[in-house]
């Protein structure tokens, strides 16, 4: 009898316990920043005095020792009492995003049989995982996630890392191309490919139109038409050269520095023998640059403008007229051959306008006729008989 009164006195003060227990792990859920279902509640029993009032509470981060059963009441014997700890579960308390995790393997103190092989786990090691004892043969073999790289299990000696559902050995959770280690390094998924955050660049970066690298961010860089070179890469297509920041030509799709396309491809001004980069005037079959094209005498630029030439020279209207037209020997203006009467009659070192040239009597038109010279004038036949 007594030792029914000292079982059911342990009941209730593991009642009083769990309380107390139940609260605390409100402050530790509170103090770790969890939701309250993530605090485990567990007693153990630890020899002390008799029915001796006690409880530890602990984080599992601090202690994984505590063990996770409480006995039930029938089992408790005199010199017995109950402690109860509270803990983060596992879920919580080891898990991380990218980094490595361990299942918690503990000694079993209550009689449960493994879920998978029905054998005694008292005094064994075991794992817990969704609310499922088992011995650790039985884990590796039924319950360990497959490595998404080496597609083994990930047993419960081995560290283990997971993202969005996929699982890796700590060693296996590599940058798909440098294989650099990521277990404790910031990294980047891209096509189920885990990647580094320099690899990550490179796979987003452009790629060179000259050597087909990758052109990291921050480099220095030409874009062109949609393309992109590395500074280096952009040179020009006769010298080698990079072109850098300077003017540069295109002919098809070959980029030459400026100096390279004018030997190469530029016109030469018919004026002074130089390359005609831009615009520029032709003339008789010959190219000119526009600031070239000028008059002989005034230098006024004649693009667009009525001028003449004399002697391998250009003269605007005006400069032809009073520097180098002939006069009519008529009315002695300047024969420039513009307007009215272009045709000119020259005979004996004298020149007329065709509408000048006429027999001085009756002012008939000369022009292809006959015509008779006396004391320096011009007449008809019909005239001439006359005088």
């Amino acid at each position: 009898m007594v030792l029914a009164a000292e079982i059911e006195a342990a009941a209730s003060l593991r009642h009083t316990i769990r309380a107390e227990a139940e609260r605390e792990g409100g402050r530790i859920a509170t103090a770790h920043g969890v939701a309250r279902q993530h605090i485990l509640c567990v007693s153990a029993s630890l020899q002390a005095a008799v029915l001796q009032r006690e409880f530890t509470v602990s984080s599992s981060k601090e202690d994984q020792g505590q063990p996770p059963h409480c006995p039930e009441p029938n089992q408790l014997k005199a010199g017995q009492s109950l402690a109860l700890s509270v803990a983060l579960c596992h879920t919580m308390a080891n898990q991380r995003h990218s980094g490595p995790r361990s299942y918690a393997i503990n000694t079993m103190t209550d009689r449960f049989d493994c879920h998978y092989c029905h054998d005694t786990l008292y005094g064994k090691k075991y794992i817990k995982k969704d609310e499922k004892h088992c011995c650790l043969r039985c884990f590796d073999k039924f319950c360990a996630n497959t490595c998404a790289e080496c597609r083994r299990p990930i047993g419960s000696d081995a560290k283990e890392l997971h993202h969005k559902n996929r699982y890796w050995h700590e060693d296996c959770f590599r940058c798909a191309k440098c294989y650099k280690p990521l277990g404790n390094e910031p990294f980047s998924a891209k096509d189920d490919k885990i990647l580094c955050n320099k690899c990550s660049s490179r796979e987003d970066s452009a790629r060179c139109h000259g050597c087909y690298k990758p052109v990291l961010p921050g480099t220095q860089s030409v874009a062109y038409k949609g393309n992109t070179w590395h500074e280096e890469c952009f040179t020009c297509f006769q010298c080698k050269l990079p072109i850098g920041s300077q003017s540069f030509l295109t002919k098809g799709e070959d980029t030459y520095c400026t100096s390279c396309h004018e030997k190469k491809f530029a016109k030469i001004c018919a004026h002074c023998k130089k390359a005609i980069t831009s615009g520029g005037v032709s003339y008789q079959d010959q190219p000119w640059h526009t600031e070239c094209f000028v008059c002989n005498t005034c230098k006024k630029p004649l693009a667009g403008l009525r001028f003449t030439a004399h002697e391998d020279h250009l003269y605007c209207v005006d400069c032809y007229k009073t520097t180098v037209a002939k006069k009519c020997s008529g009315c002695d203006n300047p024969i420039t051959g513009f307007g009215k009467g272009t045709n000119v009659v020259n005979y004996e070192g004298q020149s007329w306008h065709e509408y000048c040239f006429t027999c001085k009597k009756c002012s008939l038109s000369l022009a292809n006729k006959r015509f008779v010279t006396h004391s320096e004038a011009i007449y008809c036949p019909d005239c001439a008989k006359k005088l």
